[in-house]
């Protein structure tokens, strides 16, 4: 065997040489930022319970089987989750070429070379030639690992990303069935109302021919009774968009959507927050953002190994033969290694360039990583004492309605018997009940809205 250009004894003292060089790290491994989460970010709460709602899944959380129906078919046909798992897709392709770039790559090749020359000299020779060639690049200095972890960083990002996705999805259907149930209950008591207003009409009437009221109070009833009825429309128009809200989220053309009664919705889950270091572990747009944390910092680590020499070897062997029937005769195969050494000189500034932008990319990253949390434990302590908000007015909303209630009882029969009180105080009075019902409509929805932006605040609905 005839083995050309570079011999293996000339290679090996080479890697010898770059392995040592090798030995001082390059690359940097990856910290998870300090105080990533403290304890202060929920402000005012003092827990230290290792679990909170973020771990129940959401068919626990929820206990409305309509609603529980149309979360499923949410996850199974909307097409922002469809988006984010064709981005893992895109992840995860790019991930397991980063793996095979460590590997070498190996071509084979098959030549056959026909050359004319004059026939009195020379004849027409032939030559043939069948090889097989690898090419390896050393990763000395750990661009490739560093490569390879960037990406792995991208697509457990695409993953987090596909989980915020749900998650937002799973309370978006959840906030938008509530206020579904909550428009039907406001235009229950609307409509209730307006048939009171009606009635009402009526009694002005003959208590005009009666000469109890005048002819004044006949037109304000009426008109108090159109000024319920013309909100109706509004409320009907509510109640469409937000059905056509839901069938979007479904993936689905818009559509009725069936649901329960508000009445019948009730929070039975121990509304636990855990500690905020569970956001890192539970909210999926927090984790999203330090996966681009770690692969910005993973860029800074290849970026820096472009002002080091890079190693590549090449081996190549096979056979050539000017006679084709002599092709595979051992006399004829041949082998060749080759060890390349590439060290960057002078490259115009773009390896300063890139290192530059790599670091500066890391360092928006890190305020966005830590923006991120800020804003998730805002948004706990926001949703936390909205609940806390909607319990606490809950008694007293149904005292001011039971009181408002004997209000208007109490001016309706004054109004039959005496002529101290008049049909405007019965006004009065019915306008504040219907407000006070309308607010307790409110506050309901309040508290259940809450609950369900804790749950995502926290990082529920993915599981």
């Amino acid at each position: 065997m005839n083995v050309k250009n570079n011999s293996m004894a000339k290679v090996l003292p080479l890697l010898l040489i770059i392995t040592i060089l090798a030995a001082c790290r390059v690359t940097q491994p990856y910290q998870q930022p300090s105080n990533a989460a403290d304890n202060r970010l929920y402000r005012d709460v003092q827990t230290e319970d290792s679990t909170g709602i973020a771990v129940i899944s959401w068919k626990d959380m929820f206990s409305d089987t309509m609603l529980q129906s149309l979360i499923q078919e949410g996850i199974n046909n909307n097409l922002d989750l469809k988006i984010a798992v064709a981005r893992i897709k895109s992840a995860a392709a790019n991930f397991k070429q980063s793996r095979q770039a460590l590997l070498p790559s190996v071509s084979a090749s098959g030549v056959a070379q026909f050359q004319r020359v004059p026939s009195t000299a020379f004849g027409f020779p032939e030559a043939y030639q069948l090889s097989v060639s690898s090419t390896w690049e050393a990763d000395l200095w750990g661009q490739l690992s560093s490569t390879k972890r960037a990406y792995l960083a991208s697509l457990l990002q695409s993953e987090a990303y596909k989980r915020a996705v749900q998650t937002q999805l799973v309370s978006d259907i959840a906030s938008n069935y509530y206020l579904l149930m909550a428009y039907d209950a406001q235009l229950q008591v609307t409509e209730k109302t307006v048939e009171n207003r009606k009635a009402e009409v009526e009694t002005m009437k003959v208590l005009k021919e009666s000469d109890v009221v005048t002819g004044a109070a006949v037109v304000q009833s009426a008109a108090n009774r159109y000024s319920v009825e013309i909100t109706i429309p509004d409320l009907l128009q509510n109640i469409r968009e937000t059905e056509n809200t839901i069938s979007i989220l479904l993936g689905r053309n818009p559509d009725t959507i069936y649901r329960s009664a508000l009445d019948e919705q009730k929070i039975t889950t121990d509304l636990k927050t855990g500690v905020p270091a569970l956001l890192l572990a539970n909210r999926p747009d927090v984790q999203e953002a330090e996966f681009q944390l770690r692969n910005s910092f993973e860029l800074i680590n290849v970026a820096r190994t472009y002002f080091y020499p890079a190693l590549s070897i090449t081996a190549s062997g096979g056979f050539s033969s000017i006679a084709l029937g002599q092709l595979f005769n051992p006399a004829t195969a041949f082998a060749n290694l080759t060890g390349n050494l590439l060290q960057p000189i002078f490259n115009q500034g773009i390896n300063k360039q890139r290192l530059a932008v790599a670091k500066a990319n890391n360092e928006e990253f890190l305020v966005t990583f830590k923006q991120t949390l800020l804003t998730a434990g805002q948004e706990v302590s926001n949703a936390l004492y909205s609940y806390k908000s909607a319990i606490d007015k809950e008694s007293l909303r149904t005292e001011q309605i039971a009181y408002l209630q004997k209000s208007v009882d109490y001016t309706k029969e004054l109004l039959k018997y005496s002529s101290a009180t008049n049909y405007t105080d019965v006004l009065t009075s019915e306008q504040a009940l219907l407000a006070a019902q309308l607010s307790s409509i409110s506050d309901k929805l309040q508290q259940l809205t809450a609950v369900v932006t804790l749950y995502r605040s926290l990082g529920g609905g993915w599981r």
